[in-house]
């Protein structure tokens, strides 16, 4: 099963969620509508459960090919999420942007916010694997 999973800045819950997907056996793949880089958090959140995002980077949702797709999962919450045209099995995941960057926290209490939606978002894979 090939997913595509989508969020604005392609560079948090998307990100955390390709390389989770990945990590279970998934043709994974990540993008955004307004594309940014990699959030640190992000890496080190993943870091924590032994996952890299090591060449990742934050993608347009026009690069993806939609023969590439078979689900799309979006993360959005807050946000409008970006669209992807085609004729695919659509899920929506929505969860809160976890870098909370209008929020004055501490490193820890940032990274904590990550390891929630990390958490999340691997609940998730797991139910969908056992659903296959």
């Amino acid at each position: 099963m090939r997913l595509l999973f989508l969020c604005v800045a392609n560079s948090a819950r998307s990100q955390m969620a390709e390389a989770l997907a990945r990590s279970m056996g998934f043709d994974a793949q990540s993008a955004g509508s307004a594309p940014s880089r990699v959030n640190p958090l992000a890496t080190e959140a993943l870091a924590e459960v032994g996952l890299s995002t090591a060449g990742h980077t934050s993608k347009h949702v026009d690069r993806i090919a939609p023969d590439s797709v078979d689900v799309v999962i979006t993360l959005c919450a807050e946000e409008s999420c970006p669209v992807f045209l085609g004729d695919h099995t659509r899920l929506n995941w929505a969860m809160p942007d976890p870098d909370r960057k209008h929020e004055e926290l501490t490193h820890e209490a940032r990274l904590a916010h990550f390891r929630v939606a990390r958490d999340a978002i691997a609940e998730r894979l797991r139910v969908l694997s056992a659903s296959l």
